[in-house]
């Protein structure tokens, strides 16, 4: 069960606002995996990649610091790539050129992902149902509109934020309480859709209701919050909220 909202208890049917997050939720990370390989990489990198490069924006946050999202990936791959290409003896080494390069790589490729298979659907679908949507992301803006773009989903969101302008990362608190002040709602007229549980538990402990895409059918974390609706997909979301 959630926490529900003030009253103790929890809405049904679909909230006024969806609150998208953006990477892995609406994108499809999947070409990274090979865009990690042209530079050297193993493409199982890709996730504890991103997983660090969450950490380390956590930890900045937890001491007052608002990080750009792409300042501290392309620092984590700079990282990588050295450990990776550590010389050995009687071995070139590699140019800062080369690095660089490599690096552009791959944010290039993180910058032109596509959205995952069910989003084109299921955002028609909550469309259908009359609720406004919105994406708040740890990531740069630009980064959700070129892929809403990509997509033609565009005219489908009235808005898409950042935590750069709320001034902490997800999942602290000010970063809902910035996209529920710019939407003119109450934290119990909003979900936050997300793949990430540590997602979920910060929008919950916020007071939003939460609705959890579980596309890899895994087990939830049993130290967070629960969603209030779990589903595969989002066309399913959309047809549990109906």
């Amino acid at each position: 069960m959630s926490q529900g909202t003030a009253t103790g208890q929890t809405p049904t049917g679909p909230p006024a606002v969806v609150i998208f997050d953006v990477n892995e939720t609406l994108s499809d990370m999947g070409p990274l995996a090979d865009s990690f390989e042209r530079i050297g990489l193993s493409s199982g990198a890709v996730e504890p990649w991103f997983a660090g490069v969450l950490r380390d924006g956590f930890a900045l946050t937890t001491v007052g610091v608002n990080p750009g999202f792409a300042d501290l990936a392309a620092e984590a791959l700079k990282i990588r790539l050295a450990a990776s290409r550590a010389p050995r003896a009687g071995a070139d080494t590699d140019t800062g050129s080369d690095v660089q390069s490599a690096v552009d790589e791959v944010m290039a490729t993180f910058a032109s992902l596509s959205v995952q298979p069910d989003v084109v659907d299921g955002v028609r679908a909550l469309g259908e149902l009359g609720v406004r949507l919105v994406t708040l992301s740890n990531g740069a803006t630009g980064i959700a509109q070129g892929l809403l773009e990509r997509a033609g989903l565009t005219s489908a969101f009235e808005a898409l934020m950042s935590v750069s302008d709320a001034g902490a990362w997800k999942p602290h608190p000010v970063s809902y309480g910035h996209a529920l002040v710019a939407c003119g709602i109450r934290a119990e007229d909003a979900m936050l859709v997300t793949v990430h549980p540590w997602d979920i538990d910060g929008a919950a402990r916020a007071g939003l209701r939460t609705g959890w895409l579980n596309r890899s059918r895994a087990r939830y974390p049993t130290y967070f919050t629960p969603p209030d609706v779990e589903a595969v997909d989002l066309v399913e979301l959309a047809r549990k909220l109906r």
